[in-house]
C-alpha cells in the first residue's frame, strides 16, 4: 500500500476511537468517513498512468487514426492490421495527441491488434475492429478503470 493510505488509515483510527469515547454515534459517522476517503484514494491509484489508446478509421476510410485518450503517455505501440498484413511501430504518443497512418486505399473491414506500455512497464493490449461503417458502442466507460474489457 501507498504511505499516503497507510497515513489516512492510521489518523481515521485513531480519530475513530477518540470520537467512540465522546459517542458512538460520532465514531460510526467517523469510521464510515474515513472507509469512504481510503477507498478514494484507492481508486485514485489504481487510476493513474493509465494510456487508454483507441484506433479508428479516419471518415475517408484511407487513414488508420491512434489517439491516446488516458492520463500518461503510451510508449513502444504496435499496430497490426490483420487481413491486411499492415504492421508499424510507433515510437511515444503523448496524452490527447494522435496518430495518423495513410493507407493504399480504402479500407472496409480489418481486425487492428494494438499493444502498447506505460511509463512504469506495464503492457496493454487492444484488439478492435475497425469498420468503415462507423459501429458504435453505447456500453463503452468513459473511463475504463478495474480492468473493462
Amino acid at each position: 500500500m501507498d504511505t499516503r493510505i497507510i497515513a489516512v488509515l492510521a489518523a481515521g483510527i485513531l480519530a475513530t476511537i477518540l470520537l467512540s469515547v465522546v459517542s458512538i454515534y460520532l465514531g460510526g459517522i467517523a469510521i464510515i468517513i474515513v472507509a469512504a476517503v481510503v477507498m478514494t484514494l484507492l481508486i485514485m491509484q489504481d487510476s493513474s498512468f493509465l494510456p487508454q489508446v483507441d484506433i479508428q478509421l479516419r471518415e475517408d476510410a484511407k487513414a488508420v487514426v491512434l489517439m491516446n485518450k488516458g492520463n500518461a503517455p503510451a510508449e513502444g505501440i504496435h499496430v497490426a492490421l490483420v487481413p491486411l498484413n499492415i504492421e508499424y511501430d510507433v515510437a511515444v504518443l503523448s496524452v490527447d495527441e494522435s496518430h495518423e497512418f495513410a493507407l493504399q486505399s480504402m479500407l472496409a473491414e480489418a481486425k487492428a491488434v494494438v499493444t502498447f506500455s506505460n511509463g512504469n512497464g506495464r503492457t496493454f493490449s487492444l484488439v478492435k475492429q475497425l469498420s468503415s461503417s462507423g459501429e458504435f458502442d453505447p456500453l463503452k466507460p468513459t473511463i475504463p478503470i478495474f480492468g473493462w474489457k
